[in-house]
């Protein structure tokens, strides 16, 4: 019923932590596939062998350095379930995720349910973001909304045919897309149901992420930052968040001119 999709690139690492975590979980009605960026390490010899010793479906496809939004792009086309889990792989889920996203998606299976929204918590357990008023029901929130509201990352299951209206666009040169503007795409499709208090997704924030190293993405990405920007100014309800996305955008265009002649 459920692909949990990884993009990777070199985390030869991290890999078995995460695959140790899918192997943990009490509902392995699930497959793993996992899109290999170009790696240059042993990332490939090392998910070839769980393909073969998984008690639970592996595909795996390779790709060369393109960026995590062009490997999930893959992804979402070769997955065969009807809802895509993207775990990172330098992450891990608890042990219960994949059952109580099964749940979850059976209960809604009658409702406008494009998406389902869950917390992250720190390898010690600490919460990402802000705690919030302790209720078990899930309410509907646009993913911008859900990230201003909860004031920090989330870990989101879609459906795949959402996903697969809407793939990340290409840059020529770039290889980063935010996700957030293809989320809250999704979003506008149906309803996302956020489990506020429901913790499924263990993270860390290594020092060649994405999240720790924003300048320089954003230097080497700037169309596909300026994308984004751009059409959130229209989406943010506050000021303040227009006004900053108008200048980001802004930085984005310098960065496109500057990279044309560098």
């Amino acid at each position: 019923m459920i692909t949990v999709l990884t993009p990777t690139y070199n985390r030869e690492a991290t890999l078995p932590r995460l695959y140790e975590s899918l192997c943990a979980q009490t509902n392995k009605d699930f497959e793993w596939l996992v899109v290999d960026d170009g790696s240059q390490d042993d990332t490939q010899r090392l998910l070839l062998e769980y393909a073969n010793i998984a008690p639970f479906k592996v595909h795996v496809f390779y790709q060369p350095n393109s960026g995590k939004h062009v490997a999930l792009n893959l992804g979402v086309s070769k997955a065969n379930t009807p809802w895509i889990f993207i775990v990172d792989s330098d992450d891990s889920l608890i042990a219960s995720a994949v059952e109580h996203v099964i749940d979850a998606a059976i209960a809604l299976r009658e409702a406008n349910a494009v998406g389902l929204c869950y917390r992250k918590a720190y390898f010690d357990m600490r919460l990402v973001g802000r705690d919030v008023e302790r209720s078990t029901a899930p309410v509907i929130m646009k993913p911008t909304e859900a990230g201003h509201f909860f004031n920090g990352d989330l870990a989101y299951v879609f459906k795949t045919e959402a996903m697969l209206n809407h793939p990340f666009p290409v840059f020529s040169g770039e290889r980063f897309v935010p996700e957030l503007y293809i989320w809250n795409k999704i979003g506008d499709e149906g309803d996302i149901y956020c489990f506020g208090n429901t913790v499924l997704y263990l993270c860390d924030y290594l020092e060649d992420g994405y999240s720790k190293n924003f300048s320089s993405n954003l230097r080497r990405n700037p169309k596909g930052f300026l994308t984004f920007y751009w059409a959130q100014i229209s989406r943010e309800n506050n000021l303040w968040y227009k006004v900053k996305f108008l200048l980001r955008s802004i930085q984005c265009y310098f960065y496109t001119v500057l990279n044309r002649f560098s």
